[in-house]
């Protein structure tokens, strides 16, 4: 090859290389949304607006969170699935949007393709709470009031085809018992309703119920998962408490459109980790009751992919519908 040309293609490949690297570090280059399926207050919304500042500091940029709550997470998920794949839009998002309501809405987004996962940030339990004017202080005495009075007791949920929502329909299913299901915009909303007695009980995240279960606001019966909660020692399981096959936990993590170019998602990627090894984002999210995620961005897609199909196959056996009473 003549020294010109290989000097031009030795320029070109010089610059094919260099130009990912450039992008990753212009970006952002402008305001970056963090979009959130749920009402302010929420656990979502919590998660979203700790990333957003930790996120602020690391790319020295503006990240705003934006909520569009509804549609069981879905509105915020869809619009960044249709957003520019430019990395200006990311998704703070749970397994509410991202693996239960697929199988319950008609959706125009794949939530498995459109979106590019980041990070796993925090996996949570969900716990059952009860309002105080419910006098039940365990499981066992709750499904004895709901056994005689079959047609009184509602539960709460952040919105249908959420973790919420999912959890009380497989506790319907696993102890034969009746409850409504009242559908919220978002766990704040639905947590004044369980506190002033107009719902009696909710299997809320504990991201978004431990302030007000520390406050004295929420009654706490049970955790829907294998172990108990280092936050909450002296709550039993629903397995202690003689009830099997309703577990349920909430796992949020954070995503980016499809099509993003590769440099920017290994940036957003690598500044994610760095900012959950922080000892106040780890004391942050274990004081929300959750275990910090600690896995790679691919461990976290097919985790995402098995969850999918997890629900789907609970849905199913369980004959859940988006209109479920």
């Amino acid at each position: 090859m003549p020294v010109s040309k290989r000097l031009i293609a030795a320029t070109f490949l010089g610059a094919t290389l260099a130009a990912p690297l450039a992008l990753a570090q212009t970006y952002p280059a402008k305001p970056v949304r963090i979009m959130v399926g749920a009402s302010a207050g929420g656990g979502t919304d919590i998660i979203a607006r700790m990333l957003a500042e930790k996120f602020n500091d690391a790319f020295k940029g503006s990240f705003v969170v934006e909520n569009r709550p509804g549609a069981s997470n879905t509105i915020a998920a869809d619009m960044t699935a249709k957003a520019p794949p430019d990395g200006h839009t990311l998704l703070a998002a749970t397994n509410t949007g991202q693996a239960i309501a697929p199988h319950l809405l008609k959706l125009a987004f794949d939530p498995i393709r459109d979106l590019t996962p980041i990070a796993l940030i925090v996996t949570v339990p969900n716990v059952l709470v009860a309002s105080n004017t419910v006098p039940a202080k365990d499981v066992r005495e709750l499904l004895a009031l709901m056994r005689a009075k079959p047609d009184e007791f509602k539960f709460a949920s952040s919105g249908v085809g959420s973790t919420q929502h999912i959890a009380g329909e497989a506790f319907k299913f696993a102890t034969g018992v009746k409850m409504i299901h009242v559908p919220y915009k978002g766990s704040s909303q639905a947590h004044l309703d369980v506190i002033g007695g107009q719902v009696q009980v909710m299997f809320d995240t504990t991201s978004s119920a431990m302030g007000h279960i520390r406050g004295g606001k929420l009654k706490p019966l049970a955790l829907t998962t294998p172990q108990r909660s280092a936050e909450l020692p002296n709550v039993p399981t629903l397995a202690e408490s003689g009830v099997s096959g309703a577990d349920m936990s909430t796992w949020y993590g954070l995503y980016v459109t499809a099509g993003t170019p590769r440099a920017v998602v290994e940036r957003l990627q690598a500044e994610t980790a760095k900012i959950l090894t922080l000892p106040d984002v780890q004391a942050r999210l274990k004081g929300l009751g959750g275990e910090p995620g600690n896995i790679s961005p691919e461990q976290f897609g097919a985790l995402n992919r098995a969850e999918f199909d997890r629900f789907g196959k609970l849905i199913r056996d369980a004959s859940i519908k988006i209109d479920a009473n």
